[in-house]
């Protein structure tokens, strides 16, 4: 029977490594209820100010919750990663980090402090601009294969900081599994963000996530892909393939490549014929393009013209 398990807000690490243990074992279908912590483990508040961003500790971004160890997962399986419910805390901070971002005029540090509400699906900027809440999580991963310590940004091949704003609740993503186990972990819950989070961040903030784990043996992925669920819109949402690459054309040759493979397979039609569907049905997105050195492209297809899994 599927059980639910909890990992709290003082369990965490800071950098990917398949040499840390994991703090929970769970069995396919499992569901894994997680506290986040704030981004910056709690180095802005409520209370701080734009002067606080000058004082922040580089060492202590994007505390992991996890890592997970999935009974079954071996290297060449793909890992399901079923999200079921993202609830942000009460409050959120966007800043301009000057050195980051796309942007490098932007020089003077700014923040803005969110106000945010569980019943709210929209949160109030300036000039009483409404910002309509979509929260989701910009890190899940898996360990990478190589043996050391690795930064949670950027992203790669084992997912990471992606930074997918389509991975909201009823979302599902599926990384390449390097490890026995998977090794899973997340964080940086978001509440909001646009294609690219341009400025370097979204609406940053705690809260709680609670997934659940499959698995699909033998996928062979290269890069994750996930099936998204509709952000506005009657649509049914879409399914996305993603290229992550240090070259911007590179990365969006690799999503398109990884989605015209899979409706090759999965509509059982030509190479060619998946070519000119994407070229006419799909959308290109930019997911992230502030995590140097690695950028994340999106090809996205309508889910009504796939089959689903």
């Amino acid at each position: 029977m599927p059980r639910t398990n909890v990992v709290k807000d003082d369990v965490f690490h800071y950098r990917w490594s398949k040499s840390h243990p994991p703090v929970l074992n769970v069995k396919p279908g499992d569901r894994v209820h997680f506290e986040v912590n704030e981004t910056t483990s709690w180095q802005l508040t409520e209370k701080s100010k734009a002067e606080d961003i000058a004082k922040i500790d580089d060492a202590k971004l994007y505390p992991l919750a996890g890592p997970v160890f999935v009974e079954g997962a071996k290297p060449g399986d793909a890992l399901i990663v079923n999200v079921e419910s993202v609830k942000p805390a009460s409050w959120g901070w966007t800043a301009i980090l000057p050195g980051l971002g796309l942007l490098e005029e932007f020089t003077s540090p700014e923040l803005y402090i969110w106000k945010l509400t569980s019943a709210s699906k929209y949160a109030s900027f300036v000039k009483k601009l409404r910002i309509p809440l979509n929260p989701f999580c910009g890190v899940l991963g898996v360990t990478p294969p190589e043996d050391g310590y690795f930064d949670v940004m950027p992203p790669g091949k084992h997912g990471g900081n992606m930074d997918i704003r389509h991975l909201t609740n009823g979302a599902k993503v599926l990384l390449p599994v390097w490890n026995d186990g998977a090794l899973f972990s997340v964080c940086d819950l978001h509440a909001a963000q646009g294609d690219g989070e341009v400025c370097v961040t979204a609406i940053e903030c705690p809260g709680e996530v609670t997934l659940s784990f499959d698995l699909k043996k033998n996928a062979n992925l290269q890069t994750p892909c996930y099936y998204s669920k509709p952000l506005f819109g009657p649509n049914k949402g879409y399914f996305g393939t993603t290229g992550i690459s240090p070259d911007l054309m590179d990365a969006t040759k690799q999503a398109l490549r990884a989605m015209i493979s899979f409706l090759e397979e999965n509509l059982d039609i030509s190479r060619a014929q998946a070519y000119m569907l994407c070229s006419v049905a799909g959308e290109l997105r930019t997911h992230e393009i502030v995590d140097r050195p690695n950028w994340v492209v999106g090809m996205m297809m309508p889910r009504n013209l796939i089959k689903e899994d």
